[in-house]
């Protein structure tokens, strides 16, 4: 790909195209046995070859400037084997031709994978086109083979797309938006290559993605990192669509939290499950995605006042979320106690929640050591529910203080059954059930409980659990998750999730071979051989931006 040209606004009603446009057992999964891992410092306090882990290079003290490349490689030998001397797994080489499958390409060039290759389903459905939040995993794992031209022709491919003026039923969207998936269509007969992108028209429930772009930024940072390769980010096309989409989140208006609010369905939980307002799913990667963008924004006339509204919310959106959102058995207690109708700037009870909605749940689930981010905090209500990728993302992006993060590894130590049990990962804990159920999803049949996003297994998550274990100190965690996985996840056809109480059963509409599936299990795989690649995906925490918090008791048992 020679680049992407500056596009002006061309109208196109709820479809746009690109074709006129440049270019193990399973008796062991019962076993259920205990976890003995020792608690160990932070990934930031200390060198990464104290690790308990065999390591191909030597120690680091600063994961950011990991850099490794390495040379394209062939399907059955990926260049990170012809490095290490681990014994790859018997799946790992039949994972890559299943993600090798998946390859999408526009006018001879890959741009994507799709969702999913199950041909043994009759309904193709949105399975078949590429989704930006689904292809980050993928993306990391070819970064991590040393082949990076995927995923440069991905950033910029989607990025033509955002340049383009969307409108869903006449209503025009925010100029920065990206789409949540494209599909590229083959004329054989014209031999013309044709993209059609869907921004939320085409969803079910309507819903446009807010995390696209966050997922966007995330991912072209995780490429300068991972090739050393600066110039694709310094691109004038590549700043105007960083600035775009910050310029949708940092609008001022009438809300007086710094969090951002967005509608429910917007993220991967892409289903009404009572996630909209402030989710931490979203927060923690707007507040990632703008650290990466804090990193690539040119000091130029136009990016010096984006930088300057980035660096102002960062310091309000990191206080407010360690501050509000954190619990632990302290701030539990505290909040059992909370007095009512508090006024004027003394209030404890900031937002009025009333003690008697805390759920029966919380209170056997909360260890007393540990804690985690809630779901969600809002007026008059808190959402006490656990979130995975919310809570890595906090880990990676150093949202979460040191002291936060092995926290939040204690409460997963602790509460491995119900958090991973045998088949990770829980995307949310706990489900909704009964009459709430029916309330909160609009008795959405694929959303019963301890099933998809209510409560189901999610084995993508592996990834981002395995990331945390790394920047934490705590990678026999993640070997732990991975070896769970590593029974089924090929037997069972990588399915897209797993359902029940403990993960026991794949999805009831769970499709096979669901790409995710098998490039979250590759990544965490390549990370935990290689911890330097970490650097792509993680960030160190930013001292300037260290609140002055009180620690809890759980902090310091």
């Amino acid at each position: 790909m020679d680049g992407t040209k500056v596009m002006g606004l061309r109208n196109v009603s709820s479809i746009c195209s690109l074709s006129e446009m440049d270019d193990h057992d399973l008796s062991r999964l019962l076993d259920k046995p205990r976890l003995n891992i020792e608690r160990q410092r932070s990934f930031d306090e200390r060198s990464l070859s104290e690790l308990p882990m065999i390591l191909t290079r030597g120690s680091y003290d600063n994961y950011e400037s990991m850099h490794s490349p390495c040379g394209r490689s062939g399907i059955d030998t990926p260049a990170s084997w012809d490095r290490n001397s681990f014994d790859p797994h018997p799946i790992v080489a039949e994972a890559w031709e299943a993600l090798r499958r998946t390859l999408v390409y526009f006018r001879g060039q890959p741009v994507g994978t799709i969702a999913a290759y199950d041909h043994a389903s009759e309904e193709v459905l949105n399975y078949d086109q590429v989704f930006v939040r689904d292809f980050v995993p993928s993306a990391l794992a070819f970064l991590m083979n040393g082949e990076p031209e995927i995923v440069k022709n991905f950033l910029l491919k989607t990025l033509q797309l955002q340049g383009w003026e969307k409108k869903v039923d006449r209503f025009k969207l925010g100029e920065g938006a990206m789409p949540a998936s494209f599909k590229v269509l083959h004329d054989p007969v014209r031999k013309l290559d044709t993209i059609i992108a869907d921004f939320g028209e085409s969803a079910i429930g309507r819903v446009a993605p807010v995390d696209s772009g966050f997922w966007w930024i995330i991912l072209l940072r995780a490429y300068t990192k991972s090739t050393g390769d600066l110039s694709l980010a310094e691109r004038p096309e590549c700043q105007k669509g960083m600035r775009l989409i910050l310029t949708l989140c940092l609008a001022e208006g009438f809300d007086t939290f710094p969090t951002l609010l967005c509608a429910d369905g917007c993220s991967m939980i892409d289903r009404r499950m009572d996630v909209y307002g402030y989710p931490i799913e979203i927060q923690a990667l707007f507040y990632m995605a703008l650290r990466c963008a804090l990193s690539m924004l040119k000091q130029d006339a136009e990016g010096k006042d984006c930088i300057e509204r980035i660096e102002k919310r960062l310091h309000a959106l990191s206080y407010h979320m360690r501050s509000y959102f954190w619990l632990d058995f302290q701030q539990l207690n505290d909040i059992y106690r909370y007095k009512t109708e508090e006024y004027s700037h003394t209030a404890v009870n900031k937002f009025n929640v009333i003690p008697d909605s805390i759920p029966d749940w919380i209170f056997d689930f909360m260890p007393t050591r540990g804690g985690y981010f809630i779901g969600n905090v809002s007026p008059a209500r808190m959402d006490f529910r656990w979130f995975c990728l919310g809570n890595c993302i906090a880990i990676l992006s150093s949202l979460a203080t040191p002291e936060q993060s092995v926290a939040i590894m204690d409460l997963i130590e602790a509460r491995w059954d119900e958090l991973v049990g045998e088949m990770p990962l829980k995307i949310a804990y706990p489900a909704i059930e009964k009459h709430e159920w029916r309330i909160v999803t609009g008795c959405d049949p694929k959303n019963t409980r301890w099933s998809y996003h209510n409560g189901g297994s999610w084995p993508v998550l592996l990834w981002l659990l395995t990331a945390a274990c790394i920047k934490t100190g705590r990678p026999q965690i993640a070997r732990q998750a991975i070896d769970l996985a590593e029974t089924r996840l090929l037997k069972d056809g990588w399915p897209e999730y797993y359902d029940g109480k403990l993960g026991r059963f794949i999805g009831k509409q769970a499709r096979k071979y669901q790409t995710w599936s098998i490039a979250g299990y590759l990544v965490a795989k390549m990370m935990l051989e290689d911890p330097s690649h970490l650097g792509m995906i993680a960030l160190e925490e930013d001292k300037q931006r260290k609140p002055m918090i009180k620690r809890s008791s759980s902090w310091n048992c």
